[in-house]
């Protein structure tokens, strides 16, 4: 197998779902022994040599913590660190690549949604990401994405080599996203100050297309007549303005929490612990939340757009994106312990196809194939 540099410096900073992919893939390639050099900022790289003690982990100039400079220096800075560290193929995990590597190149395309959905994005963000992706579909020697959907879409809308395309399912790490404790839930309850009371759980970015509007008046429909109704937690990076507008359209009795980002070790408690966790996104290139969620033991409800149905198949319930969909498919979940139960089972049995040592093979076959 060729000897593999990944591009781990390109990590946002939220370390939300990307994170975690880089992560289980460089921990995943250590273990089954693949000659690889991981590049980094500083402040990371203790933690990729715990990851991959057998690697090679270069951290990059403090510079790059800075995002217009990371990018001026992925053109230039990145292939001289791949040639002096004698790398044959750059992995670059997060849409953009170096113009002239000097060596073959493979990128990870997340999703399409930048094209597609152009509205559910920041017009510089979006612009940005169409001009990344373009480029990696006709530069780059190989384009992995995390489903057949992301795939099918890289073909439709930007008639790129469904030949040069390999499609590699991310995995779930299930020493970290497990059925949690007691003590896991009580800890991501006080973390929510619920004090007991039950909740539905969404976990996810600061994105439109992740619907959160929508799902807070889905549920506050269900719930404003409810005696001892659950609370609704909006875990992760959702403080945006669509979401102020919608909290405030719901009664007062509707009980909406905003924790903000989860440490890694309390997730397994809030997603775990949750009646249900929605996350009724518009689209995504795979879904992290749902697997994550369903290894934890927890019944999803997800729509059924782009790679939802291929992470969650029969294991999961569905809804459509609206808030009306939203309120009947949850209130017939929160109506329902026993399908809550059959889902819990069914997720966590789902999950388990889900595992990085497949991901990391199908990752060294592309990266033999560019280096061929």
């Amino acid at each position: 197998m060729p000897r593999v540099l990944v591009d781990a410096a390109a990590v946002p900073a939220d370390r939300g779902g990307l994170i975690r992919y880089v992560d289980g893939l460089v921990a995943g390639l250590d273990r089954v022994g693949a000659d690889l050099v991981v590049v980094c900022q500083r402040a990371d790289a203790e933690r990729y040599r715990r990851l991959a003690p057998s690697a090679d982990v270069i951290p990059g100039p403090v510079s790059i913590t800075n995002r217009a400079a990371r990018l001026a220096w992925e053109q230039t800075g990145l292939p001289l660190v791949a040639r002096h560290a004698a790398a044959q193929v750059i992995h670059a995990p997060y849409y953009s690549m170096p113009i002239n590597p000097g060596m073959p190149v493979v990128v990870t395309v997340h999703d399409v949604t930048w094209f597609t959905e152009p509205e559910q994005h920041s017009p510089d963000k979006a612009a940005f990401f169409r001009s990344a992706t373009r480029t990696a579909v006709h530069r780059a020697n190989r384009v992995i994405v995390p489903s057949k959907a992301t795939r099918d879409e890289l073909v439709r809308v930007l008639a790129a080599d469904p030949t040069r395309i390999d499609v590699a399912y991310h995995g779930v790490d299930h020493s970290q996203f497990h059925p949690p404790s007691e003590e896991e839930r009580r800890r991501a309850a006080e973390r929510c100050g619920l004090h007991g009371r039950p909740y539905v759980a969404f976990l996810g970015a600061l994105e439109p297309r992740k619907n959160v509007p929508n799902l807070i008046r889905g549920f506050a429909a269900v719930v404003k007549n409810l005696d001892d109704a659950p609370a609704l937690v909006l875990g992760g990076g959702v403080h945006e303005d669509d979401v102020d507008a919608a909290c405030r359209e719901v009664e007062a009795t509707v009980k909406v929490v905003r924790p903000g980002f989860f440490r890694a070790p309390d997730l397994p408690g809030f997603l775990g612990g949750a009646l249900v966790v929605a996350f009724p996104s518009r689209g995504e290139g795979f879904g992290l939340p749902v697997l994550e969620a369903m290894a934890c033991g927890a019944p999803v409800l997800t729509t059924h757009r782009t790679s939802l149905p291929e992470v969650g198949g029969d294991a999961v319930a569905y809804t459509e994106p609206d808030a009306d969909s939203i309120a009947v498919a949850l209130g017939r979940l929160l109506s329902s312990p026993e399908e809550r139960r059959r889902l819990r089972e069914a997720g966590l049995a789902r999950a388990r196809e889900f595992t990085w040592e497949a991901s990391v093979e199908a990752h060294l076959n592309s990266y033999q194939r560019a280096a061929e």
